[in-house]
């Protein structure tokens, strides 16, 4: 599986040369891993011609078959789990714990997406005048994917997997950040599994590559993870373009601590989810709202928290915090920090950083018009504001236009989901923290994180697929023309 010796994109069921390429690094030492060729839009336009001539006879092959080489491919992922955790870990920052959450998360994709071929994928429908009447799931036929680096592996393959077996041709463009753990490596695993050359097209790029998928002729539907801003434009682009795209974007988290919660819980989950991953997660928790009557007990166990947890390369070390991905997040995370105490936040811990490692945050009294409460911060910044009431929690944590997830903690499970129930968003969470996922839930947010589609579970089949109807007569019948 090593990714050093592919300098070009994964085209037509080729490594191919292309004419830029780019370094991949260790995030935390900056030490070269490999080097990956970097795509441009007419590399796109020839992958979306060539995907879409290969999707026909895949779109007609059995559904044993595609889910047999999806079985492959999970195979071939436990086979190397230790060589591509290593790679999650250096790529993108991560702790093993978190490379280890990503292959779990890939390896049940994987096996869900497979199991997909065994399920129902049409309807019968009410029949008259003789007309057998039903309708079925087909293909889009080529399946556009534009993955993030703070996940890379797991937000590549949770689309590349489903498209795949549904009938799908894919063109993947990961982050030029991560390409190995979100392109590459999926390439050499479906490669080596057997899936037929031309159905798979990884292309690393810029911008640009994206804006050519959005606009291609030949795709049917662009999946897209990342930031509000660039979603947006995703969004506009498929939009005059008319074509089916899936937006699941960024998030404003809050985590509601109700005045029965327990306290060690409550800090172990609100440091958790503000902090796992240096709190580069779409789920992190952004909001630490908790009743003013324990608000100054929480901070305590939190700040403890944060003065003790370790800061490093996470290859190299144990620790429970590694690098942030690229410097400009560094400053963006450190303006917010800075901004918010400059409008009466307190810091009660963090705030400072060496290179690309941020220490755990802790701030406290932070309201909204703050930034800190306002934006996504995407870094390690635990953000306290207090309530007085229940009515006053809710309406604290749906003053956001992001609705992706939030969490309510309370032994009182009746008043808490009777509260977390008026939260205007897409995942929430009783007596637990924001950052959970599963390959078999329907994921996705409202509003400004996302356009109200869904990925994952059953909502796969909706995702990748569109319906058709179909009659069928014995013979045609007379029209009064």
């Amino acid at each position: 599986m090593d990714a050093g010796r592919w300098a070009g994109c994964f085209f037509d069921g080729h490594w191919q040369a292309t004419g830029n390429t780019c370094a991949v690094t260790d995030k935390a030492s900056g030490e070269v891993l490999a080097q990956i060729g970097l795509a441009s839009a007419g590399d796109l336009a020839a992958a979306a011609r060539a995907a879409a001539a290969a999707q026909t006879a895949w779109a007609e092959t059995a559904p044993d078959e595609r889910a047999a080489i999806l079985r492959r491919a999970a195979q071939l992922v436990e086979r190397h789990l230790d060589e591509l955790a290593d790679w999650i870990m250096r790529e993108s920052g991560g702790l093993r714990a978190k490379a280890d959450t990503e292959l779990r998360s890939t390896l049940t994709t994987l096996h869900a997406a497979a199991a997909m071929m065994g399920e129902p994928n049409g309807l019968m429908l009410p029949t008259h005048n003789g007309r057998m009447s039903f309708a079925r799931r087909v293909p889009h036929g080529v399946v556009g994917v534009i993955a993030p680096f703070n996940f890379p592996l797991t937000l590549s393959i949770r689309a590349v997997a489903p498209a795949l077996v549904t009938g799908n041709a894919v063109i993947l463009k990961p982050d030029p950040q991560t390409a190995v753990c979100g392109g590459v490596l999926i390439a050499r695993i479906f490669e080596a599994a057997g899936l037929p050359a031309g159905l798979l097209h990884v292309l690393p790029g810029g911008a640009e590559v994206g804006e050519a998928m959005c606009t291609d002729p030949h795709i049917g539907m662009v999946a897209f993870t990342g930031s509000t801003a660039a979603g947006r434009k995703v969004g506009a682009l498929c939009g005059a373009n008319l074509k089916k795209v899936s937006l699941e974007l960024g998030g404003k988290n809050s985590l509601i601590v109700l005045d029965d919660a327990d306290l060690d819980a409550a800090a172990s989950g609100a440091a958790f989810g503000a902090w796992m991953h240096q709190g580069q997660i779409c789920m992190a928790t952004g909001r630490i709202l908790v009743s003013e009557k324990i608000a100054d007990a929480l901070a305590e166990r939190l700040v403890a928290k944060a003065n003790r947890l370790p800061v490093g390369d996470p290859w190299r070390e144990k620790v429970a915090l590694g690098p942030v991905i690229n410097e400009r997040q560094v400053r963006g995370i450190h303006a917010i920090v800075q901004d918010s105490v400059a409008a009466g936040a307190a810091l009660l811990a963090g705030g400072t950083h060496e290179g690309l490692y941020y220490r755990p945050t802790v701030l406290s009294k932070v309201r909204p018009g703050m930034r800190s409460f306002d934006e996504e911060v995407f870094g390690p910044v635990a953000s306290i504001t207090t309530f007085a009431s229940d009515d006053e929690a809710v309406e604290l944590a749906n003053r956001t236009d992001y609705g992706l997830a939030a969490a309510v903690m309370s032994p009182n499970t009746a008043r808490a989901l009777a509260l977390g129930k008026r939260l205007k968003v897409g995942l929430l969470h009783i007596n637990d923290q924001t950052v959970l996922g599963d390959p078999h839930i329907p994921y996705g947010g409202r509003g400004q994180s996302g356009n109200g589609s869904r990925i994952g579970g059953p909502a796969n089949w909706d995702e990748f697929t569109q319906w058709q109807w179909i009659t069928l007569r014995d013979a045609p019948p007379p029209y009064p023309f």
